[in-house]
């Protein structure tokens, strides 16, 4: 089974907390703090495998939660930083994150690497909280949480040249006789189901890959039929091969069928029609092939340079071969995703994120959230008073206190965060 697309969760290991500690030695009085660092929690890493093909791996495993760094220890000791976690993927991977379908990554040469959910940092021990005023602080944090996010992983096609048509026009036929790949070749009209791929070799020692793209219908652009599915896959071609039946057997007439393919390449995506096109001219051994063949230049508005050939008997393959590799030397890849011009700057307004909401809950209590708030109150150690301290000064300086005056707080009413509730105390 060919696997394309995939959902994932992936979440980025925590931060090791920080550690409390002072130093013992029997001949260093006030000897202060010796707590160290927490290390740093583990990234989720997507890294390019040439020889991977398909999505197949995510497909029995879609949780990937990396480790967690190492605590900190006393006499100053730092924990150990987790080791990334990497997940192999093929060339022509896209990361996208499902909450703001913002694309994390774009994979196609191997070996690159990509950080999908980052792991937190270190908590801090004590030791980085001493001040004159404070030499011997009780505080230490707890390391910060990874990132976690839901993802969707698409598999794109890496083919220099795409084979598209209508449903038996003889695409895979056509593959089948220029390259070792062996697709289910048949007379159905619901057409290949997965991307074929092969490597073709031209009579001068030139190869390139070729893909038989699964076959488009009226509306693919809308998702009907195979739709996107097909599409995607045919973004990253450089050159087109627009496989056309001449022998017009099955009552469909040649032209209609070109000018609606390349309407439904406009409609997915306008940069689609960029991309050279070869017109292959398809079962010219049939008795009307070279009659329609005529009428069909006749219509023919575009530039595009038309091939007969017959895939049955090999007719013409050669010359389309020799054609199709000039075309892709002389054709540039096409960026899939817009980059930025480095000369230009573009300055937008972005809307800060508010670091924390209040709602009221039915059952009366104000409950706050907000991530920035809530990284605050998983990297507190509550077990300690001045942890305790330090992050009511942390809410206070976020506004938090004034905010819930606003709101109607009064002097004993509960403040929920998450799952924990506390007392607001004027």
């Amino acid at each position: 089974m060919f696997v394309d697309k995939v959902k994932v969760y992936v979440k980025g290991g925590d931060g090791g907390n920080g550690m409390v500690a002072y130093r013992r030695e029997k001949y260093v009085p006030d000897g202060g703090p010796a707590g160290g660092d927490g290390g740093r929690g583990a990234s989720v890493v997507f890294e390019v495998e040439e020889g991977l093909r398909t999505l197949m791996d995510f497909r029995y495993n879609r949780h990937f939660k990396a480790s967690k760094g190492e605590n900190g220890r006393s006499k100053s000791m730092h924990g150990k930083n987790a080791q990334d976690m990497i997940v192999k993927v093929p060339p022509g991977t896209t990361v996208i994150d499902d909450k703001t379908g913002q694309v994390l990554a774009d994979l196609t040469e191997h070996g690159q690497k990509a950080t999908i959910a980052k792991g937190g940092r270190g908590g801090r021990g004590n030791i980085r909280f001493a001040t004159p005023a404070n030499p011997a602080p009780e505080i230490a944090e707890n390391g910060e949480p990874g990132i976690e996010r839901e993802v969707t992983v698409e598999l794109k096609v890496l083919a220099d040249v795409g084979l598209v048509g209508f449903p038996s026009v003889g695409k895979s036929t056509l593959l089948s006789v220029v390259s070792a790949a062996k697709p289910k070749i048949a007379d159905y009209h619901f057409t290949t189901i997965t991307p074929n791929l092969g490597v073709v070799e031209t009579d001068d020692q030139r190869s390139f890959v070729m893909a038989d793209l699964p076959g488009l219908i009226e509306g693919a652009h809308e998702g009907i039929g195979l739709g996107h599915q097909f599409l995607r896959h045919i973004e990253r071609t450089r050159v087109i091969v627009h496989v056309i039946d001449m022998s017009a057997l099955e009552g469909r007439d040649p032209y209609e069928d070109y000018v609606k393919i390349n309407d439904e390449l406009k409609q997915y995506n306008l940069r689609l029609l960029e991309r050279p096109q070869l017109i292959v001219a398809n079962k010219m051994d049939m008795p009307e092939a070279e009659e329609n063949l005529r009428i069909f230049k006749g219509k023919l508005t575009d530039d595009a340079p038309i091939f007969p050939i017959s895939a049955f008997t090999k007719q013409g393959v050669r010359e389309l071969l020799l054609a199709v590799a000039d075309k892709i030397e002389e054709t540039p890849e096409f960026p899939l995703y817009e980059e930025t011009e480095e000369a230009r700057v573009v300055y937008k307004h972005e809307k800060k994120e508010e670091p924390f909401i209040i709602t009221r809950a039915d059952d009366g209590v104000f409950e706050l959230a907000g991530a920035e708030l809530e990284r605050l109150f998983k990297m507190t150690d509550f077990s300690r008073d001045e942890s305790v301290k330090r992050f009511a000064r942390q809410m206070r300086g976020m506004g938090v206190d004034q905010a819930l005056r606003t709101k109607g707080a009064k002097d004993g009413d509960l403040v929920r965060i998450m799952k924990f509730e506390f007392e607001f105390i004027e």
